[in-house]
């Protein structure tokens, strides 16, 4: 099974990764100490299992775990004992308490096999060819994942399920972010960064066009001659730093 471990302590990701190199059917895709880097990373590699802290900056562990594909399982570790029950509400596979030993960490482990249903291959049952089981993973996983309808947003300490569909455009403001909704006539405010919201929304969809604007390209409904993008009750001038991509964005859906 393959992994990916994301903590804030360099320390704890030293032991995670001793652990890792101590468990021969574990390969290590990669280690992070920023929450925001790893958001990224999961995506694109799409590990098995993912040890994961959740007090960390930026980006806790709770809201990593909704940002990430559902093929992969969450192993939550953290010196809080008092979040263990939050992390049911995303299905964790199971929560370690540091320090963390590792016949803990094994027994994780082990509920991963038996989620994944390869206990049966640790007993000597055939194998499933490697090239046969990427591509079933691969399917399994693309299907889910463009199946994902919506995002949870933390607003007043309380996750709130947004569909990606409803969200008209996203302004920034220092360390805030505002989700403006159809027929919501007030925002959704979150302590978020833009940079982590450009990644949590999917690419095809959404639009960066301005320092503190992240646009749904199918709800623009106009754009003027100075490059102002009418959108909801906002008036967007688009800064020449984001002009080139909004151009070519502009030329490959006009006719």
């Amino acid at each position: 099974m393959t992994c990916i471990i994301v903590d804030d302590e360099p320390l704890a990701v030293k032991l995670l990764e001793s652990f890792v190199k101590k468990t021969p059917d574990l390969q290590l895709l990669g280690a992070f100490t920023d929450s925001v880097e790893a958001v990224n990373a999961v995506k694109s590699q799409q590990p098995d299992l993912l040890f994961l802290d959740i007090q960390m900056p930026d980006l806790n562990g709770m809201e990593l775990a909704h940002m990430i594909p559902p093929a992969t399982r969450v192993v939550f570790t953290t010196a809080f004992k008092e979040y263990a029950f939050e992390s049911y509400e995303v299905s964790a596979l199971d929560f370690l308490l540091k320090p963390i030993r590792y016949n803990k960490f094994l027994a994780a482990v082990d509920k991963a096999r038996q989620w994944y249903g390869r206990e049966g291959q640790q007993a000597g049952a055939p194998p499933v060819a490697p090239a046969q089981a990427t591509n079933c993973q691969r399917d399994a996983r693309t299907g889910t994942d463009e199946a994902k309808t919506s995002i949870f947003v933390r607003v007043d300490g309380e996750l709130q399920n947004v569909s990606i569909d409803s969200i008209v455009y996203v302004s920034g403001m220092k360390d805030y972010v505002m989700f403006y909704l159809e027929g919501e006539s007030k925002p959704l405010v979150s302590h978020l960064t833009m940079k982590l919201v450009e990644a949590m929304l999917p690419a095809d969809k959404f639009l960066r066009v301005h320092r503190s604007y992240i646009v749904a390209v199918d709800k623009i409904r106009k754009v003027d001659r100075n490059d102002c993008i009418y959108i909801g009750q906002e008036v967007i001038h688009v800064p020449e730093s984001y002009q080139q991509a909004f151009r070519t964005f502009i030329e490959t859906h006009s006719f």
